[in-house]
């Protein structure tokens, strides 16, 4: 797998609204992204380098990893309403050569060591 990020052509405008979006995300970061970012950061999973809430063009990843260009998406409630918007952006990212892992906040909060065998399988495929 490379190791680098996916371009997409976006302005400068919106390439900064993003990083600042990214950046407030960050910062108020779920409990149940919490909790995966505490598996996720410093390589503690497997060695892999993870980021969160990584802007790419248009659109903020809760994680992802370039090494495997792997993004893992973890949905709360509010996923319920917007189930199409997801599917729509996920089949562009996909077409960028981007895989996805999604979880629920509440798999995550009840069963973070399934999460993280969900996440390795697919960073071995």
């Amino acid at each position: 797998m490379t190791n680098d990020f996916p371009k997409i052509s976006v302005s400068p405008a919106l390439k900064q609204r993003m990083v600042e979006a990214a950046r407030h995300l960050r910062a108020e970061q779920t409990p149940s992204e919490e909790i995966l970012w505490q598996s996720l950061r410093n390589r503690r999973l497997n060695g892999w380098k993870f980021r969160r809430q990584f802007p790419i063009g248009a659109f903020v990843l809760d994680f992802y990893c370039a090494e495997s260009r792997l993004a893992v998406e973890v949905d709360g409630a509010i996923h319920r309403q917007q189930v199409e918007a997801d599917t729509m952006r996920q089949s562009l990212l996909e077409e960028l050569g981007i895989r996805f892992v999604r979880v629920t906040a509440d798999q995550v909060e009840q069963d973070i060591v399934g999460v993280l065998r969900v996440i390795l399988a697919a960073m071995e495929r």
